[in-house]
């Protein structure tokens, strides 16, 4: 990449080139980024595009409907020492958004969420709009209140509060349009087992069955045959054992583990079912895995050329794993890797 970051987000786009944003430039400075760039497939070449508005890291970046991306909350000033505007918030906690535009490579502000969020979640709605939950927030406390944002009206609503307050928790869309949250980190600052869903038809949360194990961070990946994986976790007992949700039974059962202890990490869906998880806190080489659903066995991807964590994995439309920076050893890393699922490397 050009300018190397950790925490930051990277989003799919509708032409296939993929959107980096923000996050921090160095882990002992800790100098938030508002730069963002660009990585085309074809070319394999990263290019500089508008930067944010506001720096920001452990933001969350969501691909609306109209191809547009929505930047909303993320930490800054309280929390990283150079680059940060004032903010109301001791934590460093934003309510700012902003939306960037792939047609003219310009970000412009989206409004101000109801409340200052990182280590928050968003998920987009099979109507369009954005659910934003939980976060850290001052003094030393844990929301469970959520919101909508509507890219038509270009506004934050509040919704139902979830029945607990969560941050760094996991969410995803279902098959059947509800919000899974699973885990996280709960008021009492200890790491829960707990899950709940968020019915969009009446904005109210309900309680479903909980994890046998706390977990913090990291994707859910909903499987082809719709069932939810949660594979490891820095908030876990063992962060090599993994997880299966069922929507249609409300539960959870244990699947395979991965060879190695993992968390926070990167999980992603290939478009052949199977589940890529890489690197991740701890994991003493650059290692991957791939799981099969079919069989709940994990097998070696092989290694990528940096060990890192807090880093990006996004799926291209060639098939290919792009995976972006991260926090190493001395600093933050600029790298970019592919892995090529047809190829095994």
């Amino acid at each position: 990449m050009i300018t190397g970051r950790a925490e930051h987000t990277a989003t799919l786009l509708l032409d296939g080139k993929v959107l980096v944003a923000g996050g921090v430039a160095d882990n002992r400075e800790e100098e938030a980024l508002a730069s963002a760039e660009l990585y085309d497939p074809d070319t394999g070449k990263w290019t500089a595009t508008g930067s944010m508005n506001r720096p920001r890291a452990q933001h969350t970046a969501t691909l609306l409907a109209d191809g547009r991306v929505l930047v909303a909350g993320g930490a800054c000033d309280g929390r990283y020492t150079t680059g940060c505007p004032p903010d109301d918030d001791p934590t460093g906690a934003m309510a700012a958004a902003e939306i960037y535009d792939p047609g003219t490579g310009k970000w412009t502000a989206s409004g101000d969420m109801t409340t200052q969020r990182f280590y928050h979640t968003a998920t987009l709605l099979d109507d369009g709009k954005v659910l934003v939950a939980g976060t850290e927030h001052a003094p030393d406390s844990v929301l469970a209140s959520s919101e909508l944002f509507d890219p038509a009206k270009g506004k934050w609503t509040a919704t139902g509060d979830m029945t607990t307050g969560r941050t760094r928790q996991m969410a995803t869309l279902l098959p059947d349009g509800r919000v899974l949250i699973a885990g996280g980190v709960g008021p009492t600052h200890d790491a829960l087992t707990s899950a709940e869903l968020y019915d969009p038809r009446t904005g109210n949360w309900t309680a479903t069955g909980s994890m046998a194990a706390p977990r913090t961070q990291d994707p859910l990946i909903v499987l082809t045959d719709g069932r939810v994986l949660k594979a490891g976790s820095d908030g876990a007992a063992d962060p090599a054992a993994c997880e299966l949700y069922d929507p249609s039974t409300g539960t959870w059962s244990t699947t395979g583990s991965m060879a190695a202890a993992r968390g926070p990490l990167t999980s992603t869906l290939l478009a052949d079912g199977r589940v890529l998880v890489a690197t991740g806190f701890g994991v003493p080489v650059a290692s991957a895995e791939l799981d099969d659903p079919a069989t709940g066995t994990w097998s070696d991807a092989g290694n990528f050329g940096e060990s890192t964590f807090e880093h990006t994995a996004t799926l291209l439309r060639n098939g290919k794993v792009l995976v972006t920076g991260g926090l190493v050893e001395n600093g933050v890393a600029s790298s970019a890797e592919l892995y090529d699922p047809a190829s095994g490397t």
